[in-house]
């Protein structure tokens, strides 16, 4: 029996219209032999919460460019918390300051990974650290 492949699910939170980046990790992952639902442009945290589990994804990956990280990426953890979907861990990537990583954590977030982070970087940390 053929073992399930990792389902996870790419989103751009809020007024972020930047997407190159959130679609070559997307197209990594995807070459990489996992699962991809890419939500697209312009989701609020309750959409991107909601086709997580609707989809039965394993992990979230965000990327945000806007600044709005704090406010934003914590709903998203906290939405889950709320619905009792915590076992969908979430992680993402962006133009975040060093000084914001650690607070992201504590609302939630698996990993924070900064500009310059490499494809094959973030594709291993997720095999490695998420569970299908």
């Amino acid at each position: 029996m053929a073992e399930r492949k990792l389902r996870i699910l790419v989103g751009k939170p809020g007024l972020d219209g930047h997407d190159r980046g959130a679609k070559v990790v997307a197209r990594a992952f995807r070459d990489a032999g996992l699962e991809v639902i890419y939500t697209g442009l312009h989701q609020p945290p309750e959409q991107i919460v909601s086709a997580a589990i609707q989809e039965d994804v394993d992990c979230i990956g965000l990327s945000i460019l806007s600044g709005a990280h704090n406010t934003l990426l914590p709903r998203v953890c906290q939405l889950l918390k709320d619905k009792q979907a915590e076992d969908i861990s979430v992680f993402c990537g962006g133009v975040i300051p060093e000084d914001d990583i650690p607070g992201l954590k504590a609302a939630g977030l698996k990993e924070v990974f900064t500009p310059g982070t490499s494809t094959e970087d973030i594709v291993a940390w997720v095999k490695a650290n998420i569970a299908c």
